[in-house]
């Protein structure tokens, strides 16, 4: 591996209402990684795991500032930890989100850019319409009641995860990720998502990202991608981290 790309860390997001000690460190992902000859940076996003807790919905409007105040390369391409400018991002669901955000924002900063458990619904699209009936008493279908189930995982504050889905519900403003925006995209994205995941088709996001691969797993569903073998075998081989073995 050529010494620049192993000095580009690899910053991993997760997604909503779980955290990066259970998305990436319990399957192996940040041991693979660092075999593989790349340092992993995991962030909590805002209300999850070691970040704070608000339980104003208005603060988390912050949400992905806090993560580019984190992040080990400075977005106006000064690094913190040594020469190199650049980053690598691995996002799941809702980090995916947050990566796809500061890749728009920031497009010099991102090299690579791995959107896992993302399709259609960045771009408004409906989720698949095979998620079971609605409980007419709580509104909620089947994916509805996965995470609602997720909320008193231990580590989760419940009262943080209702203020941030209802500040994400009725959040306004300018659309983020829009045709015009999506293709200011500089990165090389990896869209991965399984057949079963409910947020729709990869096709019309990757329409709109000039330069992306698709890797889509039969069988998979949204909850259990992070922890499937052709999920990392896929980020890893994208992103120059495979294990010398």
């Amino acid at each position: 591996m050529a010494s620049i790309e192993a000095a580009i860390p690899i910053v991993f997001l997760h997604g909503f209402a779980t955290n990066t000690q259970r998305t990436w460190k319990e399957p192996g992902w940040f041991d693979l990684v660092k075999e593989g000859g790349r340092r992993p940076v995991g962030i909590d996003l805002l209300g999850h795991g070691d970040a704070d807790k608000p339980h104003d919905p208005d603060a988390y409007a912050t949400l992905v500032d806090n993560v580019i105040a984190e992040l080990p390369v400075d977005p106006n391409g000064e690094s913190k930890l040594g020469f190199q400018r650049q980053l690598d991002i691995c996002g799941y669901s809702m980090g995916a989100m947050t990566a796809l955000e500061i890749a728009i924002r920031y497009p010099s900063l991102v090299r690579k850019l791995v959107l896992a458990g993302v399709g259609e619904n960045v771009i408004g699209g409906s989720r698949r319409p095979n998620e079971g009936a609605v409980d007419e008493d709580t509104g909620l279908d089947d994916v509805g009641y996965r995470f609602q189930g997720m909320f008193n995982q231990p580590g989760n504050d419940p009262l943080a995860l209702a203020a941030l889905s209802e500040y994400r519900s009725r959040r306004t403003g300018p659309k983020i990720f829009t045709p015009e925006t999506l293709a200011t995209v500089q990165a090389d994205c990896l869209i991965v998502i399984g057949d079963e995941d409910f947020v729709g088709r990869p096709e019309p996001l990757a329409e709109l990202l000039p330069s992306v691969e698709t890797v889509i797993l039969p069988g998979v569903d949204h909850f259990g991608l992070p922890k499937q073998f052709g999920f990392i075998d896929a980020a890893l081989e994208f992103l120059g981290a495979v294990p010398d073995w």
